[in-house]
């Protein structure tokens, strides 16, 4: 390694105030105190506030934080932050640092202009911010100085959430609470606390800026709304785990070294199946702290992606025709003596209660698989969800051949080793014998287990990972509290808690047969299947979002205070106005590609193509017909091409009357058709047409990253 360069582990956290660093600069019993409430034993006390906030001012100084900024998620998926200055003046005029504990706990942004779903009139604009403790500060330096970042709940001022991380904190309670309740029925007297973990696998592409800019789709939209396939794109497979381009790799280097000062470990990187793109993975941590993580990466990324001349397109479907972007969930629980809950052992007490979670897990699913739909649920989703690798948008749950065979057969009464691992011998002495896991990977599947973790893999790379998390806690916390009362049910008639639970794990087996799969989730039996089984199966966006609305899926996130009845609701509806927007605009900017490059574009075509035709010479003019159908497709391209934006014209017109919930039944219907029309007749017309006249950066152009000197 160059001297010149610091080693992951100096420099690693140095822009977090961890525990580490509160411990280091708080008095013990200011710490202590502290502490409590980050691990979720107390309330914050409110007189410790100052200590923490001169502790904390002091530190952010010493980094070169001239600002700070309570840093919160709304619901729109990205984050926000309004920065105040340390800086300010004595009553004499001179110029002081200030930072008191009533600025740490709370400040007023503007909630005016956030998407409430109408919880809130437009004009009553007070809106709190409420220091989370439980996550660590940080600071994103600049190149003038840089900002301690505070994470926050936003709360309007009637204290209804606004926000992706009060639900999600509630349900990470709730699922604490019920998980410590299972523990306990298995008699486990030491353990203070379960953790959920998680890590989220983030898929990226990336494109030359400069191509970029000359494609307002991926300006505005970030992904392409026309474009003909690349005649190699990804047939061979050539991309997926291929050598790093010297570009992407520097990229790739200054985003890990940045996340390391912000506390996170990038444990993997590489190529994905599609030309130009990429994958980061994290180690797993907990899962409030993960969620702002992923969230700090993504920020990270794009602002490294402008220093290396590349678009970043977190998009879930940039590109037609090769794979989309994902953010694979993985979740797990872990209690405070560092044991995964969700991994088998050789002891076999503990392999009954690592079932009874898998199975609670299972019961939760088979009645509110639709709530897990509906937390995926997008305009970019849509396109991604059920093709090129991407999981099927039908919610469905594998666990695995050795689970799969073990949880049968208790179901008749034998009982088989779930902790087996198998060998596989290469027939080679040079090379050892390798072994395997207790189940492979289905690719296909939406949710599935993958040896010690669940892997949901529907959600959408750039989506916050609080909403489909906090979906996922809370189903699985009601089938803990269901296996819960059952299993109690049968240890008041004097059962042993093994051979209790082991009745209660094959119920919850038997319950759970709609939403388990272990074949192939492309096929298309699977969705005739699916509906004989019952499963819910959207057809589109609007209807995965009417999930939502379910009345048992309601009461599911009220009865365990995740979000009220009229949270829901609302929820609900900032998801649809969401929709609506990305179609509008997308519509918007398909039609000016079509009068601005598109249509222009067949007419110098043809043009030229005339001009060529009349200096033909006379003899050859019976051999034109190819020639001639090819200027009259152009002609009907064009037509049709105008005859069409004229429909989406009065589309959008018509829509603009309508309620949301109206307005997006019309776009995921005639406006998605219609779209996917014009892009049809787009594409082909880029097939015949000269690439100095084509007004756009073609797919072939925007999958071939340049070089040139880092």
């Amino acid at each position: 390694m160059d001297e010149g360069v610091a080693r992951p582990a100096e420099i690693f956290g140095m822009h977090v105030f961890d525990k580490s660093a509160m411990k280091e600069r708080l008095p013990e019993d200011v710490y202590r105190r502290l502490m409590t409430a980050v691990e979720g034993d107390g309330k914050l006390d409110s007189s410790i506030a100052d200590y923490v906030a001169a502790a904390m001012k002091e530190w952010a100084l010493s980094k070169g934080a001239t600002h700070y900024t309570h840093w919160f998620q709304p619901r729109t998926e990205v984050t926000a932050e309004r920065h105040m200055a340390f800086l300010n003046l004595d009553a004499e005029g001179h110029p002081i640092h200030t930072f008191s504990g009533k600025e740490l706990i709370q400040s007023e942004p503007d909630a005016s202009s956030f998407p409430s779903g109408g919880m809130r009139n437009t004009f009553e604009a007070r809106g709190y911010c409420t220091w989370d403790p439980s996550s660590p500060a940080f600071i994103v330096l600049s190149h003038k100085g840089g900002t301690l970042c505070i994470p926050s709940v936003f709360i309007s001022y009637d204290g209804t959430p606004l926000d992706m991380k009060t639900p999600l904190l509630k349900s990470i309670g709730a699922i604490q609470e019920r998980a410590m309740r299972l523990l306990k029925l298995f008699g486990n007297r030491t353990v203070r606390s379960v953790d959920v973990t998680i890590g989220a696998e983030q898929e990226y592409f990336l494109v030359d800026e400069e191509k970029a800019r000359r494609r307002p789709d991926i300006e505005l939209c970030r992904r392409t709304l026309i474009g003909a396939p690349s005649p190699k794109a990804q047939a061979v497979e050539a991309h997926y785990l291929g050598a790093i381009h010297p570009r992407v790799l520097a990229f790739m280097e200054d985003v890990e070294r940045d996340m390391y000062r912000l506390g996170q470990v990038l444990m993997t990187r590489h190529n994905e199946a599609a030309p130009g793109q990429f994958e980061f993975a994290p180690v797993l941590s907990e899962a409030n702290q993960g969620c702002d993580q992923n969230q700090m990466l993504m920020e990270v990324m794009r602002k490294m992606a402008r220093r290396h001349h590349f678009q970043l397109l977190l998009h879930e479907k940039p590109f037609a025709s090769v794979n989309g972007s994902g953010k694979h969930l993985n979740v797990s629980l872990r209690d405070s003596e560092g044991r995964n809950l969700l991994k088998p052992t050789s002891n076999p007490r503990r392999n009954i209660q690592f079932l009874s979670f898998i199975a609670s897990f299972l019961l939760g699913v088979a009645r509110h698989g639709g709530l897990l739909r509906a937390s995926i649920a997008s305009a970019g989703n849509s396109h991604r969800l059920g093709g090129h690798e991407a999981p099927p948008a039908i919610m469905s749950v594998y666990v695995g051949s050795q689970i799969d065979r073990a949880l049968n057969g208790l179901a008749q009464g034998l009982n088989e080793d779930i902790t087996a691992k198998g060998s596989i011998d290469l027939g080679m002495d040079r090379l050892p014998t390798l072994n395997s896991d207790v189940s492979d990977r289905n690719r296909t599947s939406p949710i599935a287990f993958t040896g010690n973790k669940w892997e949901f893999r529907g959600v959408g790379a750039p989506q916050a990972l609080g909403g489909p998390l906090t979906v996922m806690l809370a189903i699985w916390s009601e089938g803990i509290e269901r296996f819960c009362t059952a299993l109690e049910s049968r240890l008041i008639g004097g059962a042993d808690v093994a051979d209790a639970a082991l009745a209660v794990i094959k119920d919850a087996w038997e319950e759970s047969a709609n939403v388990r799969f272990e074949g192939n989730g492309y096929d298309a039996a699977w969705v005739e299947e699916a509906k004989r089984r019952g499963l819910p199966v959207c057809r589109n966006t609007v209807e995965a979002l009417d999930q939502y609305l379910i009345r048992e899926h309601r009461d599911l996130l009220a009865n365990l205070g995740v979000m009220t009845d009229r949270e829901i609701v609302a929820y609900h509806e900032v998801r649809l106005e969401q929709y609506n927007e990305t179609m509008l605009t997308e519509i918007g900017v398909l039609r000016a590609m079509m009068f601005e490059g598109v249509l222009p574009a067949i007419s110098k075509q043809l043009g030229r193509e005339a001009q060529a035709l009349s200096g033909v010479p006379s003899q050859l003019l019976d051999r034109l017909s190819a020639w001639e159908k090819n200027l009259e497709r152009l002609v009907e391209i064009k037509c049709g091409i105008l005859e069409k934006l004229e429909k989406l014209d009065a589309m959008v017109g018509s829509v603009k009357s309508r309620d949301a919930h109206a307005a997006a039944k019309v776009l995921v219907g005639e406006g998605a058709s219609l779209m996917e029309s014009i892009r049809a007749d787009s594409d082909e017309a880029e097939q015949l047409i000269g690439k100095d006249l084509w007004p756009y950066p073609t797919y072939m152009d925007m999958f071939r990253i340049e070089d040139f000197e880092l």
